[in-house]
């Protein structure tokens, strides 16, 4: 694979590239966040592993921007952070995973490899639940003709209950689906996102769409059963 690597910590950075060279891969590696976007903008990549706090432009800012350009690369977020509001924040920004620092290599190696083998979605013009649409060329959500704002990764957990309408939706479903699935997730990242769809799918008072089944997980429809 082709791999770029944007981290600040230059001893860190060389340690990752000797490592992915030696399995093989080609690697770029930058040491800023302008320098990493213009890299990860230019050329053709099949990973980017990205510092959170990086000099000129934070690796959020990065990976947003490269989202709303229409870059699908495949980003691990590389952060010192912990809290939870943290991890979704890096969500939030397009990543496809996060990886904690410190790290041991063979997880990070782990990790690459999962965020490159998922097969892409079976392209499809439209998602509709009811009087609920999403534009899977565009992205966008509507709700009664009415445009939805949604994060990247809110966008992801919508388009995985809508297409699972109806049908019960575990924890441990949502985790293979929209995570790496040789690590632990924080209980609460999950019932985040549940909470922000809730309200942002509803944001008049329109009838829940997204359902808790007690003990099992969610179903997502016109009502729950």
């Amino acid at each position: 694979m082709k791999i770029l690597v944007v981290e600040d910590d230059r001893s860190l950075a060389d340690v990752v590239r000797r490592g992915l060279t030696e399995g093989g891969h080609v690697v770029d590696v930058e040491h800023d966040g302008v320098e990493g976007l213009a890299a990860a903008s230019a050329g053709a990549y099949d990973a980017i592993l990205l510092d959170v706090m990086l000099p000129r432009l934070d690796g959020l800012a990065v990976a947003r921007t490269l989202r709303e350009a229409g870059n699908r690369t495949p980003i691990l977020m590389l952060t010192a952070r912990d809290t939870v509001d943290d991890i979704v924040a890096g969500l939030d920004a397009g990543a496809d995973d996060y990886l904690r620092k410190p790290f041991v290599f063979d997880e990070l190696d782990a990790r690459l490899r999962s965020i490159t083998r998922r097969e892409p979605a079976r392209a499809h013009a439209a998602l509709q639940v009811g009087d609920l649409r999403m534009d899977l060329a565009t992205r966008t959500v509507s709700r009664n003709g009415r445009p939805i704002e949604l994060s990247a990764r809110e966008t992801a957990f919508l388009e995985y209950f809508m297409r699972n309408a109806g049908l019960l939706v575990t924890r441990e479903m949502l985790e293979s689906a929209l995570w790496v699935r040789e690590r632990y997730i924080e209980s609460n990242v999950i019932a985040v996102y549940v909470r922000r769809l809730r309200v942002k799918l509803s944001p008049n008072g329109e009838p829940l769409l997204l359902h808790t089944v007690r003990g099992a997980g969610y179903r997502f429809g016109a009502a729950s059963r």
